[in-house]
């Protein structure tokens, strides 16, 4: 498959607590199914590598996930002390999967994890609701028009 050089970089993580490896798999096929790049940090991340790794490679938009129940707990850590951080403030990221141990939506948690910084939330995989995110995402310009920008 030949990626797109107008599509975005995403940065796809498991929470801190998080083990599961097949809900990144999926998601990283998804992303990349739908013309984006993907940096992959895997499970139990913790926060400071996820801060350490969007400094880094200053992705267009930070994806994590969850499915051991513990999404909101951990996600709502891992997004405040991101959010801290100036050059990371403004950077897009979205939590997904199963984010509360109860199995069932809950839109309070949804909302305070949207206030503490999160730009979206996926309570228990809304896939479709995901994709539509993506779509109105603005792409990047070609590498080669950002070279040109820079060397002229």
């Amino acid at each position: 498959m030949v990626l797109s050089q107008s599509g975005l970089t995403v940065l796809v993580t498991s929470t801190r607590s998080d083990s599961h490896n097949w809900n990144l798999v999926f998601l990283q096929l998804l992303i990349e199914e739908l013309g984006h790049r993907v940096i992959g940090l895997g499970p139990c991340v913790p926060d400071d590598l996820l801060i350490e790794e969007c400094r880094a490679s200053r992705p267009d938009l930070v994806v994590m996930s969850s499915v051991n129940g513990h999404g909101y707990r951990d996600g709502l850590g891992a997004i405040v002390r991101l959010r801290r951080e100036p050059s990371l403030a403004t950077l897009p990221v979205v939590i997904g999967g199963k984010l509360g141990v109860t199995g069932a939506a809950d839109t309070d948690a949804a909302l305070r994890l949207l206030e503490a910084g999160f730009t979206a939330v996926f309570d228990d995989g809304d896939v479709d609701a995901f994709r539509e995110f993506l779509a109105r995402l603005p792409r990047r310009e070609p590498a080669t028009a950002r070279r040109n920008r820079v060397t002229a």
